[in-house]
């Protein structure tokens, strides 16, 4: 029954503490309420809470619970990998939108702010899920585009105030993230939405960035145009070819690789390869076939560039500096492969098949550790190397973006095994990377001693902390890893209105099920492997009818319905089809 100190200060445990009296008789119980929120003002706390002490609050937390059931039952997963299931059926899509879009906030970063490329890719993660959230964040990022075509590398949203950049992947992730949307959902309608530009100072010469608050612009214009503008914005190239790298592209701690405007980016010419062509149809469809052709010859011009300037012989160069030196080459004396510049041969589809398919096996070899259960960025790390990169070389050796494991980038190689077939490697992949399997015995867990149920943003992998957790919660792994598993490895997508399905497992799982909700109905997916395959569908039934189509097209109805769809895995010639299976 002593009082509460009500001390503070420094030194002392930051604690919002709250003490009442209850008097129990024998045989008694009673049921607190403790309630935390926020408002406004003072009159606007009140007001909440006498609306909730009012309130059925039982109620008011089953509606919280149907909320999230929504969200997270949309899509659930039953595979022989039971800690797969346990990520895909919640906790991914839970850390994605309460900590990434909503939040912006977690234990090792409060600032509330928008990255631009970040919630762009959070949104993709969630276009089949909500949609409307995916649509009003393409919306609310266009908006943050400068009108000479450049963007905010982020903003805080109360003020408007963020900072001016030269780092060169913004500009395309805009139109990737649209296209995708469009691709998912079929809402061609959202490119013709309004949304404002920015103005402020520009860079001065020699000024990598700038926090500053921008006026809005009066001028305003599609969705289509922001992206459009974005990606013309995104064809300079440097000596090699390829695109300038800018104070940094992906890895914004390479700031200093191209700082003076003449280094170069292996990786961004991928994604600027993967962007252009998934927006040059949609350039087509609205009658700019000029600009779509020009976008479809820079990528001709890309891929050759690529395939002449950046093959180091056995997996593809990051990138080069400023002076011209090589950077992720064999002949680097630090970071010599970098993991991304791999996958993104295969993910953009712009790759030469069978240098990409070494370049993976190169990341394979190369920087997945099957021992410490570690997948690295890049190796081997920076520490001495005369060349500077940038603030990545900063961070301790094995730390981090400096040759630590980055999740985000190991999910893109889970991504590019898969589209390549290696359904073995991509599982095998996703397992390590997965925090389930980073704490199963008290041993492991003391190694990792973050959070088993989130992604972590990067794993360190340098003694004596190999395995060690780093900044969990809030980072943009989640996303990635939702869609690496469900759309690449289980192989469901919905695209307009339309199932899709594709999956490349391990040859030795005999089968796995998928629950889709669709509007008021439910589609009961069951895939059997008797051929013990990775990839390729043999037959496949729709409520007991056997369909066909390549691609396998499922055309989704909100008919209230129970709808049963069973796949077999396993090769078959097309020429074998009965000739009455009618494409779907």
């Amino acid at each position: 029954r002593n009082p509460l100190t009500a001390k503070g200060g420094g030194g002392l445990d930051p604690c919002g503490a709250l003490r009442s009296y209850i008097t129990l008789p024998p045989g008694e119980t009673a049921h607190v309420v403790i309630f935390l929120g926020e408002g406004e003002s003072a009159e606007a706390a009140q007001a909440l809470i006498a609306k909730y002490r009012a309130a059925d609050l039982d109620a008011v937390l089953r509606d919280v619970g149907r909320h999230w059931e929504q969200v997270i039952e949309t899509v659930q997963v039953k595979t022989p990998d039971r800690s797969m299931d346990i990520m895909l059926n919640g906790w991914l899509l839970y850390q994605t939108l309460a900590c990434r879009v909503w939040a912006r906030s977690a234990f090792y970063q409060s600032s509330g702010a928008y990255g631009f490329r970040d919630q762009l890719q959070d949104g993709m993660a969630l276009a089949s899920i909500r949609p409307d959230l995916t649509r009003a964040h393409l919306l609310r990022a266009a908006a943050r585009q400068f009108v000479e075509g450049d963007v905010q590398h982020w903003w805080w949203p109360n003020t408007g105030q963020g900072v001016r950049t030269r780092i060169t992947d913004d500009r395309a992730w805009l139109a990737y993230a649209a296209a995708q949307y469009i691709e998912t959902t079929g809402d061609n309608a959202v490119l013709d939405e309004k949304a404002g530009f920015l103005e402020g100072q520009w860079l001065r010469d020699g000024e990598h960035d700038n926090l500053f608050q921008p006026m809005v612009s009066d001028h305003s214009a599609s969705l289509y145009e922001h992206c459009a503008l974005g990606l013309d914005k995104s064809l300079a190239l440097g000596v090699h070819g390829l695109p300038l790298m800018g104070s940094g592209d992906w890895n914004d701690g390479m700031n200093r690789v191209g700082e003076h405007g003449r280094g170069e980016s292996v990786w961004l010419a991928w994604l600027h390869c993967a962007a252009l062509t998934a927006f040059a149809p949609i350039a087509k469809a609205r009658g700019e076939t000029a600009r779509a052709a020009n976008w479809s010859t820079h990528v001709t011009s890309l891929r050759a560039s690529i395939e002449r300037e950046a093959w180091d012989g056995g997996w593809y160069r990051r990138g080069y500096y400023d002076d011209g030196a090589p950077l992720g080459a064999s002949a680097s004396d630090e970071c010599q492969i970098d993991s991304i510049a791999q996958s993104w041969a295969v993910i953009s589809g712009s790759g030469d098949p069978a240098r990409a398919g070494e370049a993976m096996a190169a990341v394979e070899s190369e920087l997945i550790q099957s021992d410490n259960e570690l997948a690295l960025l890049f190796k081997p790390p920076f520490d001495k190397t005369l060349h500077e990169p940038g603030y990545i070389k900063g961070y301790p050796p094995g730390i981090r973006e400096n040759g630590g494991q980055y999740t985000h980038a190991a999910l893109w190689s889970v991504i590019a095994f898969a589209m390549l077939g290696e359904g073995d490697k991509a599982a095998r992949l996703f397992s390590i990377l997965n925090p389930v399997n980073h704490s199963r015995t008290p041993a492991e867990a003391e190694r990792y001693r973050v959070e088993p149920y989130v992604v972590a943003a990067d794993i360190y992998a340098r003694a004596p902390h190999v395995g060690r957790g780093g900044w969990t919660w809030y980072t943009g792994s989640a996303g990635w890893m939702q869609r690496a598993g469900i759309e690449n490895i289980l192989g469901l997508r919905v695209k307009a209105g339309f199932l899709c399905l594709d999956p490349c497992i391990p040859a030795n799982w005999p089968g796995f099920s998928l629950t889709l909700k669709h509007g008021a109905a439910t589609y009961e997916i069951e895939v059997d492997n008797p051929q013990q395959a990775s990839r390729g569908i043999q037959r496949v039934l729709l409520d007991g009818k056997e369909i066909a189509g390549d691609p396998l097209r499922i055309a989704l109805c909100d008919d209230g319905m129970v709808h049963r769809v069973s796949v077999v895995l396993g090769s078959i010639e097309l020429a074998s089809l009965p000739k009455n299976l009618a494409p779907v």
